[in-house]
């Protein structure tokens, strides 16, 4: 297995909310974001983004006036930009584990943050990302890595995903029972 876990599969799988409890189970060892839905009554409006340490931000909206859109969101970069580099950058220094969630082509807006992503993956820390499971030219060159190690979230292996995952890092499940994400 590579150093780096890519977790990939289609909209809508639960790849968020495993990466959630990954980074859950990680505890004070990991740093980084995971992305959510905004909403507006049942329908969704846009994408926001949390650093593990609570800090958040909107990555996308259909309100916004932006030069770069992915579908009907407007992306705002700066403001995306603004929470996730430096809880990016915090990871590369200060924790053991780097969490990712996603990248993709809202993401991909940002030359900062492929640049610092792929920062991320070359260094020694570990990365665990959730990754468009088919996409631009940056996504299919990350995914092509030998370093990394792809897995696929479907209906059939989320119950146990999360387990598997740890165990392929070397990290036994409860190990930081009761922490939090940071």
């Amino acid at each position: 297995m590579g150093n780096h876990v890519l977790i990939t599969g289609p909209p809508g799988v639960g790849k968020t909310t495993l990466i959630r409890k990954i980074a859950e189970a990680l505890g004070a060892k990991a740093g980084g974001f995971y992305t959510a839905e905004i909403r507006a009554g049942r329908e969704r409006v846009g994408f926001g983004v949390r650093t593990l340490n609570g800090r958040a931000g909107t990555l996308s909206h259909k309100t916004i006036r932006s030069t770069r859109k992915v579908g009907r969101y407007g992306v705002d970069v700066a403001g995306f930009e603004s929470v996730v580099l430096p809880a990016l950058g915090g990871a590369l220094r200060e924790k053991e584990f780097i969490i990712i969630d996603e990248i993709g082509p809202m993401e991909e807006c940002s030359e900062a943050f492929k640049d610092l992503a792929v920062q991320c993956l070359n260094s020694p820390k570990r990365v665990i990302a959730t990754i468009k499971e088919k996409g631009s030219p940056f996504v299919e060159t990350i995914k092509a890595r030998d370093d990394c190690r792809i897995f696929h979230l479907d209906l059939g292996n989320r119950d146990r995903a999360a387990e598997e995952i740890l165990k392929a890092i070397g990290v036994g499940v409860g190990r930081n029972e009761g922490q939090s994400p940071e």
